[in-house]
């Protein structure tokens, strides 16, 4: 379910930004153990000078937020954002240009399947708390 917008400067080749969004997809379905189908994704491509970047970052910068259920424990985010940038990291993004936001959202504030309360809904998978 987690709902994810990846941010990032114009310059990239539309084969680099496949990559960037398959790799954020792929180490958030592996570690919050999603279904492959599981998958809401988009890019948003800046031009420079259209948005200031903090200090000392390079033009490959990544912010990546995303929107989830409530529930993982620490530990489990702890492991998402290790594992979205370790597969930055494989497409040539530095560590530390890598910036991460989770907004959980409790079930009952999500709309799905044709505007039905997330909480009435079953998913197929578990929440992992």
């Amino acid at each position: 379910m987690p709902v994810t917008l990846v941010s990032i400067l114009e310059g990239r080749s539309a084969a680099e930004k496949t990559a960037l969004l398959e790799a954020v997809q792929g180490a958030i379905a592996q570690t919050l153990e999603l279904p492959p189908h599981d998958r809401n994704i988009r890019l948003a491509v800046h031009r420079k000078g259209e948005w200031l970047l903090p200090e000392g970052k390079s033009d490959a910068y990544v912010l990546v937020e995303t929107m989830l259920f409530a529930g993982r424990t620490p530990e489990t985010k702890s492991a998402l954002f290790a594992a979205i940038v370790a597969a930055l990291e494989g497409l040539g993004v530095a560590r530390g240009d890598v910036f991460l936001i989770l907004n959980e959202q409790p079930r009952e504030n999500v709309g799905i399947r044709g505007g039905i309360r997330a909480d009435l809904v079953q998913l197929g998978y578990e929440v992992k708390v």
